[in-house]
């Protein structure tokens, strides 16, 4: 399958993502074990099932785990399986991620994060091949490439003592780094494109920027990297469907904190906070007041044009808007679909407000955990899984 299919998975054409692109070709045939360094939000799942997708094996299964999201006394389970009554709860035999992906792809996303006591037990499996269940008495062949992942740095983690050194280069047979956002600014747009398209609803035009945004946006040091710039670009989908947005469109509450900053050093501080007032109004109006800098009471009478249609009063739209209630446009919608917008954008503003981590976010959402989880895979929103433990810490 040729390399150039699965573009989409590694998006740019700086030399970094150049880079990743060739490395995969090279390194996909072949069924030796892959470490993937990078940052949270790069894009490393992206990149392992690229390898997949590329390799004699993509006809199996590829089996993602993230051994910082799963309970350390449920990992050995969850990854080797277990048998009928081994642990109270044990109802029936199950089967492992190991064995799921026999013949195929096993993705052990942040194995920094796994407890020493289940490297020992990993460590015996890459040796051996054979998993053995809990509870089980017999070992079980797999036959599964194994692809790992981490934010941490691996060599710091062994000087300080929570990774085994000699896990560590059973894993780093094949190392791939992957480059930070910041590192690759020139592919910015193309993935602002690419996310546009794809957060777009069906039969809608997707967003665009205006250069004075784009400009920003490249400025930009995305400390989330991808898995950010695909959730901003989620949020502006659902407050600012099929428009050309301008630096002076977007209110600052609707930025990471970073690019609020490069708004306020760009427009100036006293029109951004104008801006606030008045956040969705069209694109000259929101330049005017931005521009004006008065107070919304003496701005709203001078700003009705007279040649308004009558079936859409802009003003009321802007009040309805300011408290809360949406407008219903002249063409219709479709109500699942934007109703999935909102949601899909009140579930990233908490995650983010949460700093990535699953229970507090659902404390926020008044959701229970699992039901978070569930729309979390709905809509493809990454987090910081390894956040769940000790406070500890995604593409495109």
């Amino acid at each position: 399958m040729a390399a150039a299919s699965h573009r989409s998975n590694f998006l740019g054409a700086s030399a970094g993502a150049t880079g990743i692109r060739h490395l995969l070709e090279r390194v996909a045939p072949s069924n030796a074990t892959v470490l993937i360094h990078g940052e949270s939000g790069t894009g490393k799942e992206l990149v392992a099932r690229a390898l997949h997708e590329l390799s004699d094996r993509r006809g199996g299964h590829f089996v993602p785990i993230n051994c910082g999201a799963i309970p350390k006394e449920l990992l050995e389970s969850e990854l080797f399986g277990h048998r009928k009554g081994s642990f109270t709860g044990a109802t029936s035999d199950r089967i492992g991620r190991f064995e799921l992906a026999h013949g195929g792809t096993i993705f052990l996303d942040e194995i920094g994060d796994m407890p020493l006591e289940m490297q020992v037990k990993l460590l015996r499996v890459l040796q051996e091949r054979t998993v053995e269940p809990v509870g089980g008495s017999k070992p079980v062949p797999v036959d599964v490439r194994v692809v790992a992942a981490s934010h941490k740095d691996l060599e710091a983690e062994i000087a300080a003592g929570r990774f085994r050194e000699d896990l560590y280069y059973r894993l780093n047979v094949l190392p791939m780094q992957i480059p930070a956002l910041r590192e690759r600014c020139e592919d910015v747009p193309e993935l602002l494109n690419f996310f546009a398209g794809k957060f777009a609803a069906k039969g809608s035009k997707s967003i665009s920027f205006a250069p004075d945004f784009l400009k920003l946006l490249q400025s930009y040091g995305w400390p989330g990297n991808v898995r950010e710039l695909s959730n901003l670009v989620d949020r502006f989908t659902a407050l600012f469907s099929g428009q050309r947005l301008e630096l002076a469109m977007v209110p600052p509450s609707f930025l990471p904190k970073g690019l609020r900053e490069l708004q306020a050093q760009q427009m100036g501080a006293q029109a951004v906070a104008t801006m606030e007032l008045s956040p969705f109004a069209s694109n000259d109006k929101a330049l005017q007041i931005s521009e004006s800098v008065q107070p919304l009471e003496s701005v709203l009478p001078a700003q009705v044009p007279s040649e308004l249609d009558a079936s859409r009063n802009e003003v009321e739209e802007i009040i309805m808007l300011a408290q809360g209630l949406p407008c219903l446009p002249p063409e219709g919608l479709s109500l699942k679909e934007h109703l999935a917008d909102v949601e899909r954008a009140l579930i990233t503003q908490a995650l983010e407000r949460a700093g990535g981590n699953v229970s507090q976010t659902a404390r926020l959402l008044n959701l229970q955990r699992t039901t978070l989880i569930v729309k979390l895979d709905k809509y493809e929103l990454r987090h910081n899984d390894s956040a769940e433990e000790g406070g500890a810490q995604a593409a495109a």
